[in-house]
C-alpha cells in the first residue's frame, strides 16, 4: 500500500518506520528539515514542505496513494487545514487524522473524517491495562469498558469441560477460544506448535498450558485474574 504521512514527530516517525517495516511504501512530509533528515535513509520518500500550502501538493504523488495520514501533533489549526486540503483535493484518498482535543474531534466529524486517532489517549489506555491486567499475556480494547484478554488457564481448570467451569455465571466472562501447544507425532524432536483450536463448546476439555481468550468487562477480567491467582 502507498501511504502519505504528514507530520513526522514522534508519532508520525514511528508510524512511518513501522509501516515501512511491514512492506508499505511510505511518503513522509514535514515542514521541519531536521525531522525530514531523520527519515531520509529509512523510508521510500520524504520531503520538507508546508502542508498548509495547497499549491505545494502538485509535486506530490498523492494520486497514486491509497491512504493519507495527518499525524501533526503540535498545531491543531495546521492539522485541520491539512486535513481539509486532502479532503477537498483527493476524493479517492482514505484519510486518517490525528485529533488533539474534543473540539478537534467535532471538527473532523463535521468534515466527514471517519478515521480519527488519539495516540496519547491510546497509549495511556494501554499502560492502564498493562498495570490493571498485570498477568494477562495480551489484550484488545473493545470499548472503554470491555476488553478481550489472553490469559494462562489456571491449573485447577485442567481436565475440566468448559460447561462445568460456568465462566459466565461465576466470573461474568466468556471464553472465545483456546490457544494450545500441539505436538507433532511425526517429529522426533520435543517441539510443538501453538495453535488456536477453533470455536469452543461446552464439551471442550481444557488442558495444562492452555491459553484462554476471554471477553468481558474490564472489571470482570481483573476479578477473574485476581480470583484464580493467574501468574
Amino acid at each position: 500500500m502507498k501511504i502519505i504521512i504528514i507530520g513526522l514527530g514522534n508519532f508520525g516517525r514511528s508510524l512511518a518506520l513501522n509501516l515501512t517495516d511491514n512492506g508499505h511504501e511510505v511518503f513522509g512530509i514535514d515542514h521541519k528539515i531536521e525531522k525530514v533528515d531523520l527519515l531520509k535513509d529509512h523510508i521510500a520518500n520524504v520531503v520538507c514542505m508546508d502542508a498548509n500550502n495547497e499549491s505545494a501538493y502538485k509535486v506530490l504523488p498523492i494520486q497514486q496513494a491509497n491512504l493519507g495520514i495527518v499525524a501533526i501533533g503540535e498545531n491543531e489549526g495546521s492539522s485541520i487545514i491539512t486535513t481539509a486540503i486532502l479532503k477537498k483535493k483527493y476524493k479517492h484518498l482514505r484519510i486518517v487524522s490525528r485529533s488533539l482535543s474534543k473540539i478537534h474531534d467535532t471538527i473532523l466529524e463535521a468534515m466527514g473524517i471517519n478515521d480519527v486517532v488519539h495516540p496519547e489517549q491510546d497509549a495511556a489506555f494501554r499502560l492502564t491495562k498493562q498495570i490493571s491486567f498485570n498477568y494477562a499475556l495480551d489484550y484488545f480494547r473493545v470499548d472503554n469498558k470491555h476488553s478481550i484478554a489472553e490469559v494462562f488457564s489456571p491449573f485447577s481448570f485442567s481436565g475440566k469441560s468448559v460447561k462445568s467451569l460456568k465462566l459466565t455465571q461465576k466470573y461474568y466472562v466468556s471464553l472465545i477460544t483456546v490457544i494450545r501447544d500441539i505436538k507433532n507425532p511425526m517429529s522426533f524432536k520435543k517441539n510443538s506448535t501453538r495453535k488456536v483450536i477453533g470455536l469452543v463448546t461446552g464439551d471442550t476439555i481444557l488442558q495444562k498450558g492452555d491459553i484462554l481468550t476471554i471477553f468481558g468487562s474490564n472489571k470482570s477480567i481483573m476479578n477473574f485474574l485476581k480470583d484464580k491467582n493467574i501468574k
